[in-house]
């Protein structure tokens, strides 16, 4: 392996080593005995459920492929995936709001644990099942644990700013810490042990059914609207109708799906960005580096939150804006740098700068997630966030599976174009997000600048 991959994720380490030793008084939250324990027992449920998630990722194309099928029949069973996520998410959003979340974080668990065992079977047919098993679990993975834990955070009379906190460890240790060490533990389990491609989603249903065992010994029950005479289509009328009459819910789905289309359409597109000849890139040490940036990004958001000033409305803006450059980076290097047109090698220089950009990109990434988490426990409601949050969903999966259906009618310089477009157009929603929810804040110091000329502007 080439030097340039050690150093690049030694140099990122380092940072994020730094970062976390040198917090001082200002970049950490005084918190009680209490919510510690509750903060302790959310992040080691969620860091398992991300595990299970995690391990199955590398592997899931590489197991299709072993079983014989081709990239159009694969393709297939990847947007049946998306597909479910977006035709059923809703429903599964509007059960858990109506029937509790902690079931539904249950049901996620029981869900994805079936997805993986249908690995076993060779059969195009399971596979599919599995896919939409999968989908499934993947809308409640991102809607019922969060919804969850604001309800129970607010419930327990903690305060606001605390969950931040949870937030960004989750981030920290799920996304970051958790994804790495799974890349590394299917790498043991498919390469140093050969255990063969379904190891890992084995592996995965093991972590997922010892999370589902925490949950059903310490989680309580917590529910949004568990009004008797509410149906489904009531729930969804509801939600469609909280989304049409409050812009800074609609603006904030719409930032979400624009980030989320980008970051997903960018999954599929930096292994052939970085080696367009068949260079030979070390695939799993790329993406033990990229979550290693996230974990950068987390721990910045992290300090971000534990501050009152700047806003999270105020510096996601520069979040996106980043975001969007680095993404430019496969078209302006591809116009700068004469192509190699030898096949095989290394990394080229191109390849390099390339990996520096992505890497920038997932430590957007990295803030990304708990600042929206955090975005969202203020903008939407609590009778229907998981319901809400969904929905924020069905765009997101439309765009990847017409992604995922043209991945090769158009050249890769265009899809990351288009996906820089889109960050970019996410910074100008942003920007108005934070206008909308500072004009009822001006109103008020408005008035009260009326009955006391000498009254001092409302600070967060």
């Amino acid at each position: 392996m080439e030097l340039f991959y050690f150093m690049v994720f030694g140099a990122l380490g380092a940072v994020v080593a730094a970062l976390e030793l040198s917090k001082n008084s200002k970049d950490r939250i005084n918190t009680s005995p209490a919510f510690n324990s509750f903060k302790n027992n959310y992040l080691v449920v969620y860091s398992l459920m991300m595990a299970g998630d995690w391990l199955q990722g590398p592997y899931v194309y590489y197991l299709y492929s072993t079983y014989g099928f081709g990239k159009g029949e694969i393709g297939q069973l990847f947007i049946a995936g998306f597909g479910s996520s977006m035709l059923f998410g809703t429903i599964v959003g509007s059960l858990a709001d109506k029937q509790g979340r902690r079931r539904a974080c249950v049901t996620y668990c029981i869900t994805y644990i079936l997805s993986c065992i249908t690995k076993h079977s060779p059969q195009y047919k399971i596979l599919m099942i599995g896919r939409v098993l999968g989908g499934i679990a993947t809308s409640l993975l991102f809607s019922a644990f969060e919804s969850w834990l604001v309800a129970e955070h607010n419930k327990r009379g903690f305060e606001q700013q605390w969950l931040s906190l949870t937030f960004s460890k989750a981030i920290f240790l799920g996304n970051g810490l958790v994804a790495i060490l799974s890349g590394l533990f299917g790498n043991l389990l498919v390469d140093s042990l050969s255990l063969g491609p379904v190891a890992p989603f084995d592996a995965a249903a093991c972590f997922l059914a010892i999370g589902m065992a925490i949950i059903l010994s310490s989680w309580t029950e917590n529910f949004g609207d568990s009004s008797e005479n509410k149906d489904l289509l009531t729930q969804f009328r509801g939600a469609a109708v909280a989304i049409a009459s409050d812009e800074k819910i609609a603006v904030l789905g719409a930032i979400q799906s624009l980030f989320e289309g980008s970051m997903y359409t960018f999954v599929f597109l930096w292994t052939p960005a970085l080696s367009p000849n068949d260079e030979e890139i070390p695939h799993g040490f790329i993406f033990a580096t990229f979550m290693l940036a996230s974990m950068l990004g987390s721990s910045l958001a992290s300090r971000l939150m534990a501050r009152s000033s700047p806003r999270v409305e105020s510096y996601m803006q520069i979040v996106f804006v980043i975001s969007s450059a680095s993404l430019l980076l496969p078209i302006i290097t591809n116009l700068l740098v004469p192509p190699s047109k030898e096949k095989g090698g290394s990394i080229s220089f191109a390849g390099c700068l390339q990996l520096l950009g992505f890497c920038t990109f997932e430590a957007c990434v990295g803030i990304f997630w708990p600042s929206i988490m955090k975005m969202r426990s203020q903008y939407i409601p609590e009778e229907a966030r998981s319901t809400i949050m969904n929905f924020f969903r069905i765009p997101l999966n439309i765009f990847v599976c017409i992604v995922l259906y043209n991945v090769n009618a158009f050249p890769i310089t265009v899809m990351f174009g288009m996906c820089s477009i889109f960050l970019f157009v996410a910074s100008i929603l942003q920007r108005r997000l934070m206008a909308i929810s500072d004009k009822p804040k001006m109103e008020n110091w408005t008035a009260m600048k009326e009955r006391d000329p000498e009254a001092e502007p409302l600070n967060d």
